[in-house]
């Protein structure tokens, strides 16, 4: 079965990692949340990257501020990261740096929205499961044929 594993820096990271989980859940995709700060408990975050990489699953990481999670999870494992940092409005939104600049060697994904997260992990699991695949067209075709129902409906006005 394919996983997520989402790893929060914090329980305030709780509702944007919710949302994720939500949209994995679209794909059929299971989600697991832990909480483990690279911070603060570099040693927990460890095991728990340890704990799930065996079963080959994705991780998300979630955490604003000074992202250390996504490349601390990054460098421990040979699992896809995706770091989805919450939004902030502090400091004018670039708390998103700590996301964006990684060392050498250290390679996390970024997403910004929840639901893309989602669909992202979907389309890495999608690469060898045929009914991940097919839900993302899916999803692909209904957001196609409201574009296209907006479109008619515009010109009909």
């Amino acid at each position: 079965m394919s996983k997520a594993i989402i790893i929060m820096g914090s329980k305030g990271d709780l509702d944007w990692s919710k949302k994720i989980s939500e949209s994995l859940k679209k794909f059929g995709i299971e989600s697991i949340m832990r909480i483990a700060s690279a911070h603060k408990v570099p040693l927990k975050c460890y095991h728990i990257i340890k704990e799930y990489e065996t079963e080959n699953v994705v991780f998300i990481t979630v955490a604003g501020r000074s992202n250390a999670l996504s490349g601390f999870t990054d460098f421990q494992t040979h699992c896809p990261v995706i770091a989805c940092p919450p939004y902030s409005e502090k400091f004018g939104g670039t708390d998103i740096y700590s996301s964006l600049r990684m060392p050498s060697g250290v390679a996390p994904m970024v997403i910004t929205e929840a639901e893309n997260a989602g669909l992202a992990v979907a389309k890495i699991f999608g690469l060898t499961d045929e009914k991940i695949r097919k839900k993302i067209l899916d999803y692909q075709n209904k957001m196609k044929e409201s574009l296209d129902k907006d479109d008619r409906e515009i010109q009909n006005s």
